[in-house]
């Protein structure tokens, strides 16, 4: 197979030529106006709160109108919306684009508003006699069953409009300072001023000394911005703290596993058993440090790479391998990686101004765009294999309708942990020593920050919320909060006086939604749990995985897993994933030792 060499950017200019084109401004007036009709609508009919419950006669046939209104205005907000989006994340000195999401967050106020009166509205509605005599409340009877939890947690109309009015100067302001402010950061490392996502990435270099000049400039970095960092992250929880209260959620937890389709029962479970594996993980660590003839790993060792590999993985090597490691599943999997591919979906050049790290956003349809920030590594390879993952989910949940496909975080990491699991077994098969340890390694150190490193979040952002209850916390003490986080989990595996106090400031998960740690540790763990099952009964498992992925947002976690035999609240099946990485870790100890 061979795949044309293409551009390490995305191709925009498909969906709209600019956000300063007719295409793009046309579309936009008329989503406005669709925007005032759904409001017309809804007053018309009275969507909001309603003191009795209607009779079934009088509300069905406005209930599937609303519904179906709703759910084709959302598709439209779906692609102007991830479009602006992601121009943004790729260029955030793209002072049009930013001016434009400015807008669109401004103007549609008015629909998250609309959102709540239609949560209240069901709230109000005969539910299950409506699932039971209409199609459409049947094809969403979860989404419906979940308005009525939302209802039962708001505030009045009248609150709920002016926390709608304030967002966007509140927590939505600080995550856009926070993003737009870290992507514009410059460190100086050797004398030569380089953008935040370059100095992160040389965390991945061979030269140890390289890697500590990086880490000691970027904790540098941190620090001269630590100040409107800190703020940002004290509005974000502030805001949480105070609007969850007034919503009657026993805590964000609560709030979070409601989104996540989860129960405090399901994430007890894991991270007891994420707990229990702590030294499963030091093991590793350790074995790291002996091949890198150090005695004690010190944060900016983490990402060093261990073996070596005859392969270059330029991103043209990688795209070939990806796409002929997908046919080994299927052919629809390898497709959609050449799609994607040929379509130049995927932006994977580092640069000033581009948002660090790694994204999939649905756009329309099938059609996904890719951000991540593609280096000379397996690691990279991998990275590009999950992120495609996420636009096969995409794929499949295409024919569902816009509130069919809300997937919780921890059920969006299925089929990119999946797909990443394909890849790397698959390099692995022909792998010789060194490449082969370069491959574990890099397994390894995915599956350690999952675990591990997710679990310091948790720790770090339980503790931020605990104390923000009563004050704003200041550099030092987020700082003092994060160190503390992970000396708990990564305790002796790592030099204690060389951690990163400021991973609050470099993760930009903390400035959205509450805890969105724990959902991607549900996701590996689940996404091997499933796996397991693939290698035991391919024919079988390929009959059911792509209508699972499909209703990924149309059951609670515990339900979707049970239609696999996987129980979600016992402790044995995530030990039982574990194990899966725990084999990956004896195969390193042995490799290196």
């Amino acid at each position: 197979m061979s795949i044309a060499a293409v551009s390490p950017r995305w191709d925009m200019d498909s969906i709209y030529p600019g956000v300063e084109s007719e295409e793009f401004n046309s579309e936009l007036k008329t989503l406005y106006k669709d925007l005032d009709d759904l409001k017309s609508d809804f007053d018309r009919i009275g969507v909001r709160r309603l003191e009795t419950t209607p009779s079934l006669e009088g509300a069905q046939a406005n209930f599937e109108a609303v519904l179906k209104d709703f759910n084709s205005f959302y598709e439209k907000l779906r692609k102007v919306m991830t479009y602006v989006n992601c121009l943004v994340a790729a260029d955030s000195r793209d002072e049009i684009a930013q001016a434009k999401l400015s807008e669109l967050q401004t103007r549609l106020v008015a629909f998250w508003k609309l959102e709540t009166r239609l949560n209240a509205w069901i709230g109000s509605l005969p539910v299950e006699e409506l699932i039971a005599n209409s199609e459409l409340a049947k094809a969403h009877a979860y989404a419906l069953h979940k308005a009525r939890i939302q209802a039962q947690h708001q505030m009045s109309p009248s609150e709920e409009d002016l926390a709608a009015d304030l967002n966007p100067s509140g927590a939505q302001a600080w995550a856009k300072l926070h993003g737009n402010f870290t992507s514009r950061i410059s460190v100086n490392v050797d004398g030569e001023n380089i953008p935040m996502s370059a100095v992160r990435n040389l965390a991945y270099s061979e030269n140890r000394e390289t890697r500590k000049k990086a880490y000691t400039a970027e904790l540098n970095a941190w620090k001269e911005h630590e100040l409107p960092i800190a703020a940002a992250l004290n509005g974000v929880k502030g805001q949480t703290l105070v609007l969850n209260a007034r919503r009657a959620w026993e805590s964000p937890l609560e709030e979070s596993l409601f989104r996540a389709n989860i129960d405090q029962k399901a994430l007890d479970a894991m991270m007891q058993a994420a707990h229990d594996s702590f030294p499963m993980f030091r093991r590793y660590l350790d074995a790291k440090a002996a091949a890198l003839n150090i005695d004690k790993l010190a944060w900016f060792d983490i990402f060093a790479p261990v073996g070596s590999s005859n392969r270059s993985w330029s991103y043209d090597e990688g795209m070939e391998f990806v796409a002929d490691t997908f046919a080994t599943y299927s052919d629809e999997l390898s497709s959609f990686a050449k799609r994607a591919f040929r379509e130049n979906w995927i932006d994977a050049e580092p640069r000033d101004g581009k948002r660090d790290g790694a994204f999939c956003a649905g756009v329309i349809g099938d059609v996904s765009r890719i951000l991540m920030n593609f280096k000379p590594a397996f690691g990279a390879v991998s990275t590009l294999a999950h992120e495609l993952g996420h636009g096969y989910h995409n794929v499949c949940l295409a024919k569902r309708t816009s509130l069919q496909r809300a997937t919780p975080m921890t059920l969006a990491e299925t089929a990119s942990i999946f797909c990443e699991t394909i890849v790397r077994r698959a390099a692995l098969e022909n792998a010789d020593k060194q490449e082969r340890i370069a491959i574990l390694e890099a397994a390894l150190q995915g599956a350690c920050q999952v675990v591990v490193d997710i679990t310091s979040r948790f720790l770090f952002e339980s503790a931020v919320f605990e104390r923000r209850t009563s004050r704003e916390l200041s550099p030092a003490e987020l700082c003092d909060a994060m160190k503390t986080a992970q000396l708990q989990t990564y305790g002796e595996g790592l030099d204690s006086e060389l951690l990163h106090p400021y991973m609050w400031a470099a993760k930009p998960h903390y400035y959205g939604s509450s805890f969105y740690n724990y959902p991607y540790m549900f996701g590996l763990l689940f996404g091997l749990g499933l796996f397991a099952q693939y290698l035991d009964s391919p024919t079988a498992f390929k009959s059911r995985y792509d209508d699972l992925l499909s209703k990924t947002g149309m059951a609670s976690a515990s339900e979707l897993a049970a239609d696999f035999g996987i129980d979600i609240h016992s402790a044995q099946f995530w030990q039982d994933s574990l194990k899966v990485i725990e084999q990956d870790v004896d195969a390193f100890v042995e490799a290196v030792g």
